[in-house]
């Protein structure tokens, strides 16, 4: 049976989405420096251009001549954000496209046409993200895209987003409202210092009571195994019994669990509560990773001022800022599996609105101080 119109814009779109999920996994496989990692990378790759060779053909084109997307730009944003976050994270990243592709391609008239293979696929990819558990049949990973390592990864990430759009503002607003140059580097300094500290703090308290609670959620549910084994036992097969399995199987299956005490307080915590003991959360690490990425992005709209006190130096502090803002969205939306173009401009609009409107405020109180 001929593909209709709309069948045939979706295989459209998965053929290119599998040239640039190969061109991701052929990049990642020459930079990663591991030769395991680095050689399930380069499986990916061979597997999605597979995909993409019998995409083309759906759409009636020449297998032979399918090849990877051209990276550009996009290569550059995947060398520097491995070498600032290993590829460890970008694999996380990259899980969330990569099942959200599964989940469209499990809905088509025949999925069985690349869904298993996908799933084998998504399976090599957790590996990857997460090197340190053995991935599951179907399992997923619900605090990947931006948790990372307990909360370190989100922690970087709004920490870079935060120091930019921050800085860039308050630089533009002081410049809005005084042409001297070491006002405005005082005023840019002062906002990367207070900014990065109170991140850090903000983000060490955080992390610090999320992990408390968790710990004592541990302690209680080990306290409970320890007095009460048999009621445990019974509550974890009636969750089994309400997930569909027979009397018989939950309770078969909830007694093996509870012979190993440690097995039985890790699914536990993981069934009731949707804890890993292993990633509880590092405050310090958060701490840290937020005052650094704070302190990254802030520092962009000061150093023109650092090198030159001419008046030229306000449109080149503007002009880098920009641009930091739109690199920085367009690789945090690519890595996230949404349009890099949308997510670039969609951060650079807001960086420049909160940056107008400083301005503008800033102008109006020079004005009015300076008479």
């Amino acid at each position: 049976m001929a593909a209709n119109s709309a069948q045939l814009a979706l295989y459209r779109k998965f053929l290119a989405s599998a040239r640039r999920s190969a061109a991701i996994y052929g990049s990642l496989a020459r930079m990663e420096k591991d030769s395991g990692r680095a050689e399930i990378f380069q499986k990916l790759r061979d597997n999605e251009m597979e995909h993409a060779r019998k995409w083309a053909q759906l759409v009636g084109l020449e297998a032979s001549r399918v090849t990877p997307a051209r990276m550009g730009l996009a290569s550059v944003l995947l060398w520097v954000t491995s070498k600032m976050i290993g590829t460890v994270f970008i694999a996380r990243f990259l899980i969330r496209g990569h099942e959200k592709n599964l989940s469209e391609i499990s809905r088509l008239p025949d999925p069985t046409v690349i869904a298993e293979a996908a799933k084998e696929q998504a399976n090599q990819l957790r590996r990857l993200a997460y090197p340190d558990q053995e991935p599951e049949e179907g399992s997923h990973h619900e605090g990947g895209f931006l948790s990372g390592e307990g909360g370190t990864l989100r922690a970087a990430v709004l920490g870079v987003n935060d120091g930019l759009v921050s800085n860039f503002s308050l630089v533009m607003g002081v410049a809005g409202g005084t042409d001297d140059v070491g006002i405005i580097v005082l005023a840019g300094l002062a906002g990367l210092l207070a900014g990065s500290f109170s991140m850090a703090a903000g983000e060490y308290i955080s992390m610090r009571s999320q992990k408390d609670v968790y710990e004592n959620l541990v302690r209680m549910e080990r306290t409970e195994l320890e007095l009460w084994p048999d009621e445990e036992e019974e509550e974890l097969a009636a969750f089994y019994k309400e997930k569909g399995l027979e009397d018989h199987e939950a309770k078969l299956v909830a007694a093996r669990i509870h012979a190993n005490p440690q097995v039985a307080l890790d699914t536990h915590l993981r069934e009731e509560f949707g804890l890993d003991q292993e990633d509880l959360g590092s405050p310090w690490g958060a701490a840290f990773a937020s005052m650094g990425a704070f302190a990254s992005g802030a520092i962009v709209p000061i150093l023109p001022y650092l090198f030159s006190d001419s008046s030229a130096m306000f449109f080149v502090s503007a002009a880098m800022s920009g641009v930091a803002l739109l690199v920085v969205g367009a690789g945090l939306a690519w890595l996230s599996g949404i349009n890099w173009v949308w997510g670039g401009a969609r951060m650079l609009l807001v960086g420049a609105v909160a940056a107008a409107v400083t301005y503008g405020i800033g102008s109006l109180i020079g004005e009015t101080v300076t008479g």
